[in-house]
């Protein structure tokens, strides 16, 4: 991911794939395909992944402590991916980096499937967490820098089929239910198929994924300090990274615990989280143009309070999946706002900074809402990422400006 200040070319247009040029609009849509698939494969296998979080506590007899450990593991092990995974990509371009990850994650959730012990699946969250770091931070890499050749807003629909891949690998632990098996044969059904799939997808996509432009790291670049509003945009960066990864990471068990439902079931919170990402996301960027980032952002944090609140104060399965739906709905629009952000205010390494933070969120956020829900429960345990969406909701205010122009941004297509 080349940073504004870079020299931009001219004659020779970043191709997407060998012989074809990122500046040809042929291209750009070709281009724009490809990390929409991609988005849409990392999303399916971490659905499935958080899915799986009823069926591994029923396997292993644990609480919300033992799958506290799984999700941690697979956080750290994706923040180390990113750091690496984001040099790789900076190196020889985001393409390779970006396919690469997802066989790790098939093969991590295939180890998830059949674990037969904790120790096990932490292996497996491991190896899970290693993939999706290195092609989280590099599919980003690749999305930031196609909407630069745009020269439109498109990071929210990219951030749309994430969701929309979720709420698929999700929607097939809810169906494989359906199929009156046994919970582990569901849970072993459930992650196979979508490893499975995942890789034929793959196969699909790798002609259409683009490749970014390798980008130099000067020896005083390390040195030159940073643009004060990365620390802005770090802090927001925490705060969505608990509110929206709560969604993805507890509402499955909070619907199965609070309306006293089987697993399978319980599953339609985190479909209901991803469904209602996806309808906001699909018209995210109109919303972007017409009322503004900031506006965007602060209305979507207080949707998601109000959200939070409904999972705190209701009990039957309709009002729950009502609150995880609003939910979704709003933290939906937060992470493509404040990640196009920090792309376009100071290139490769402001957007190392932001996502780093975000990520030690999904790190710690887990163990956090795991040991509050141990004392207090798990429907009060979602005052914590109520307070964080508060806490979003007046940092929005000061975010700054979004989607520069710079100086290799394409000009809109005429069409």
């Amino acid at each position: 991911m080349s940073s504004s200040s870079e020299p931009t070319p001219t004659t020779e247009p970043t191709p997407t794939t060998p012989g074809r040029a990122l500046g040809e609009p042929g291209s750009v849509r070709r281009a724009v395909v490809g990390v929409l698939a991609a988005f849409a494969l990392n999303g399916a296998y971490v659905g499935a992944y958080g899915a799986s979080m009823p069926g591994l506590r029923d396997r292993f007899d644990t609480d919300a402590r033992g799958l506290a450990i799984l999700l941690v593991a697979a956080g750290l092990a994706a923040v180390t991916t990113m750091q690496l995974g984001g040099r790789w990509a900076d190196r020889v371009g985001a393409r390779v980096p970006t396919v690469a990850g997802a066989p790790v994650m098939a093969v991590g959730l295939a180890v998830l499937a059949f674990a037969p012990s904790i120790p096990v699946a932490v292996v497996g969250a491991i190896v899970f967490g290693l993939g999706n770091g290195c092609m989280d931070v590099s599919m980003n890499t690749l999305a930031v820098h196609v909407e630069r050749r745009r020269g439109r807003p498109v990071m929210s629909r990219f951030h749309a089929f994430f969701s929309i891949g979720s709420a698929l690998g999700a929607g097939l632990s809810w169906l494989v239910g359906r199929l009156s098996v046994d919970a582990d044969a569901h849970l072993q059904i459930t992650l196979v198929a979508v490893a499975a799939l995942g890789l034929v997808g793959l196969a699909v996509m790798w002609p259409s994924v683009p490749q970014s432009e390798p980008t130099p790291h000067h020896a005083d670049a390390p040195r030159a300090p940073l643009p004060r509003a990365t620390w802005l945009l770090g802090a927001m960066a925490v705060c969505f990274g608990l509110t929206e990864g709560t969604g993805f990471d507890w509402s499955s068990v909070h619907v199965t615990d609070v309306a006293e439902v089987t697993p399978s079931t319980g599953s339609l919170g985190l479909v209901f989280v991803s469904v209602f990402m996806v309808a906001i996301r699909l018209v995210g960027d109109h919303a972007v143009e017409r009322f503004g980032h900031k506006a965007v952002v602060s209305t979507g944090a207080a949707t998601a309070v109000v959200g939070y609140v409904v999972t705190i104060v209701g009990t039957s399965l309709p009002v729950l999946l009502a609150g995880w739906a609003l939910v979704g709905l709003g933290v939906g629009m937060i992470a493509p706002q404040i990640y196009g952000t920090a792309g376009n205010l100071g290139g490769g390494r402001v957007m190392g900074v932001v996502v780093g933070f975000g990520y030690a969120a999904f790190l710690t956020g887990p163990a956090l809402i795991g040991a509050v829900a141990d004392e207090v429960g798990i429907a009060r345990a979602m005052v914590v990422p109520l307070a964080t969406g508060l806490c979003l909701v007046v940092m929005a205010r000061w975010m700054p400006r979004a989607h520069p122009r710079t100086p290799d941004m394409a000009p809109p297509p005429e069409a």
